[in-house]
């Protein structure tokens, strides 16, 4: 039965989708929130909805993670202010005080279908929107940004770093997630006052970047190395990554974990460019009435489509046909998936693929089998985790994707329950934890997993 039939007939109760708490204390659940006076943003529409949930969730220790966890980038991520005129709104990640464009996106995304009860809320996302704009034309191949050029530890990594830069990974989602943001803002509000002559240089440096890193003359200028014993810290080939074949996709030298692909065609990212060049495309003609520039970002969309289907894919012999995660245009591919989105896991999230879609569904029996040398199943849990932190971790992100883009409500709950057990008495989701011992946790404090888990529980909690 699909997902939404089946929750509109149902109540949360009886469908099961949150369990017994089983946290110590029983249905005494400490405040862990911070402190209302030490918030560095209120929102009148975001707290509704936390009521609203609470009130309508039947158990008690997920009402308890979402409280916690969906106001935990505005609560202790944001500094929203105004510069001449216009709101910019830096974002850290956490406990790591830099703004990834990757992240300060996901971590105001689900606050987007908020804004039309909430103004300020709104110029707080528009402030984030002003701000990547910055970033970008700073450097488009920067994966994260310093609030101003203070330096950072990594200012003697082997490329052209600058004040500004807090680090120079070249990632392709770092360049798709402000396309998905001002967007989808766009479609919500209808305001455009974001999208002035700066945005518009900040797309075109989108674009060029992506030409470029499609190598067709030569390899690009960008090059990357870092003095380091961790080798998915840094980059072979001189710091051009492994040699691909020129084949009509974009190499992405590091993956959204920040380590370093292997194949440098990363397949969900590609996914991904290919989705933002058509936002780009309609914005172009819709706000901009740039008839010729939204022409190149469809022509370039639908190049990089064609080659995904021809590279992209790869004849597995239990699964069949499948996605790779990574590939270089010579016939080599990387079969495993990541838990850091853009995945393959959650292409029906940020891209045109199709939950429905038979490769996808033989990718997902894939990612989701022993088959996936990055699938852990222990005591503790079950889920994908990630090279980053190394074997036997798993990613309550990897968790939360397999929740949204499920079809099967046995799933979803198996999902919830999952994620309710493993916040190791903290209340709040982390970067990840041991398949065996949730207590042994990475990053206590990670807004992006925090503020993805709201968007799930408010999800299902919404479709019920």
């Amino acid at each position: 039965m699909h997902r939404r039939t089946f929750l509109q007939q149902t109540s949360l109760a009886s469908a099961g989708l949150f369990l017994t708490p089983r946290i110590s204390g029983g249905a005494d659940f400490p405040v862990v929130r911070i402190p209302e006076a030490d918030r560095k943003f209120k929102s009148v529409a975001v707290e509704k909805t936390i009521e609203s949930v609470k009130k309508t969730v039947g158990n008690k220790e997920v009402a308890w993670l979402f409280e916690n966890c969906f106001p935990n980038t505005l609560d202790t991520t944001v500094e929203h202010k105004t510069i001449n005129g216009r709101p910019d709104t830096f974002v850290i990640t956490g406990d790591i005080h830099a703004m990834w464009l990757r992240d300060s996106t996901a971590q105001v995304w689900p606050y987007l279908p908020l804004m039309k009860e909430d103004k300020f809320l709104q110029q707080l996302i528009a402030g984030v929107i002003n701000r990547q704009t910055d970033c970008i034309l700073i450097d488009p191949y920067a994966n994260a940004f310093n609030n101003g050029p203070t330096g950072s530890e990594w200012e003697k990594d082997h490329t052209a770093m600058k004040p500004e830069l807090h680090e120079r990974k070249w990632e392709i989602d770092s360049l798709c997630y402000p396309v998905r943001l001002a967007y989808h803002y766009w479609k919500i509000t209808g305001d455009t006052s974001p999208f002035d002559n700066k945005w518009k240089e900040a797309l075109q440096a989108t674009v060029k970047t992506f030409r470029e890193q499609q190598r067709k003359k030569d390899r690009g200028p960008y090059t990357f190395g870092r003095t380091t014993s961790w080798s998915t810290d840094t980059v072979p080939g001189n710091g051009y990554g492994n040699p691909v074949k020129p084949v009509g996709l974009i190499v992405s030298i590091f993956r959204p974990s920040d380590d370093a692909t292997i194949f440098p065609f990363l397949i969900p990212a590609n996914f991904f460019a290919v989705a933002s060049l058509q936002q780009m495309a309609e914005m172009s003609r819709s706000i901009l009435k740039d008839e010729s520039f939204a022409a190149e970002c469809a022509s370039f969309a639908a190049e990089v489509q064609k080659a995904l289907q021809v590279y992209g894919t790869v004849i597995h012999p239990r699964f069949g046909k499948i996605y790779a995660y990574e590939a270089d245009g010579f016939g080599n591919h990387l079969l495993m998936d990541d838990s850091n989105v853009p995945s393959l896991l959650g292409l029906p999230y940020f891209s045109n693929v199709k939950a429905t879609d038979p490769v996808y569904q033989n990718t997902r029996r894939f990612i989701l089998s022993d088959s996936n040398p990055y699938f852990f199943k222990g005591a503790a849990g079950e889920g994908v985790g990630s090279p980053h932190t190394l074997v036997d971790m798993i990613w309550p992100i990897g968790i939360i994707i397999r929740g949204i883009t499920s079809m099967d409500n046995r799933e979803i709950k198996h999902c919830i329950d999952i994620l309710q057990k493993t916040h190791g008495g903290t209340g709040f989701m982390h970067e990840s934890f041991h398949k065996d011992d949730a207590l042994k946790f990475t990053r206590k404090w990670f807004a992006w997993a925090n503020t993805l888990f709201g968007e799930f529980i408010l999800k299902v909690h919404k479709e019920i």
